[in-house]
């Protein structure tokens, strides 16, 4: 069985406080991308799983501790599957990006070997051992709320974007560390959904709060989205989750090619990729 495994972008993202646990509330408007790992799938005999990635996002993966072993392990514990698998994953994910893509494949497994009959339980055990955004993937466009609780976007909007990784890999823990300001509670603006013009101003007037962060830790970041920003047809750009992939969203597909040529050129040793809403 092959699976694709899609990966997320924030489209904005507000973190509101830390709690008593650790982790940080955040809110955030998200969707997933036709950008996909490949995953292929067995049950198989034996004692044990055997997991291999391939593909150039794929010589930073451990193969002793990553999402999908753990995930399967986890499932074997709780009784909730008894075969041990083969599983092939081709990254064509970024990793270090704020893409989610470790996350995904989990959540792109979870779904298929339960055939999506997952429990709001089940689903809080897996997060606790995998991370807090696995909930995203069970959503093609969405506003997190908050960590417990996502509204689905009932009327999908087409998007087109242009992703671009520079030479910096952004550890989400260490990103975090250093928020020091908070942003208020957003109440989420449900007139604002029901037009795609609506939805991308209200975008618009949207950030990220890790950006700043990360801008200054990686001053290129920031001269980077400047960059992506600058391109015709270009609503506006910003940083995806803790980073590093930065994104400009675009009018529609023929102004994104254009951009990806034009930043291509301008960042030839940089990943630069298309992408739209699944």
């Amino acid at each position: 069985m092959v699976i694709r495994s899609y990966a997320k972008i924030n489209l904005s993202l507000n973190v509101n406080f830390k709690r008593n646990d650790g982790l940080h509330e955040i809110q955030s408007h998200f969707c997933l991308i036709d950008l996909a790992d490949k995953i292929k799938i067995k049950s198989i005999k034996g004692g044990s799983d055997k997991i291999k990635f391939i593909g150039s996002f794929s010589k930073t993966i451990s193969i002793k501790d990553n999402s999908v072993l753990n995930t399967l392990k986890l499932l074997r514990k709780l009784k909730l599957i008894s075969s041990f698998y083969s599983v092939i994953i081709t990254k064509k994910i970024p990793v270090f990006a704020g893409l989610g893509g470790g996350t995904g494949n989990a959540a792109f497994i979870l779904k298929f070997l339960l055939k999506n009959e997952i429990s709001k339980t089940l689903l809080n055990k897996v997060e606790k051992k995998i991370g807090t955004d696995l909930k995203l993937f069970f959503y093609k466009q969405g506003f997190l709320k908050n960590l417990g609780s996502i509204i689905n976007l009932r009327k999908k909007q087409k998007l087109f974007f242009v992703l671009v990784q520079p030479k910096v890999k952004c550890s989400t823990k260490e990103i975090y560390s250093k928020v020091k300001k908070y942003s208020k509670k957003r109440k989420f603006i449900s007139y604002a959904m029901v037009s795609r013009n609506k939805y991308i101003n209200q975008l618009k007037r949207e950030g990220n709060d890790l950006q700043s962060v990360v801008e200054k830790k990686f001053p290129s970041i920031k001269q980077l989205i400047t960059n992506i920003k600058n391109e015709k047809g270009c609503y506006f750009s910003r940083m995806t989750g803790s980073g590093s992939v930065c994104y400009g969203l675009f009018k529609n597909q023929i102004f994104a090619k254009k951009a990806l040529n034009n930043l291509r050129i301008k960042y030839p040793k940089f990943w630069v990729s298309l992408a739209k809403t699944v």
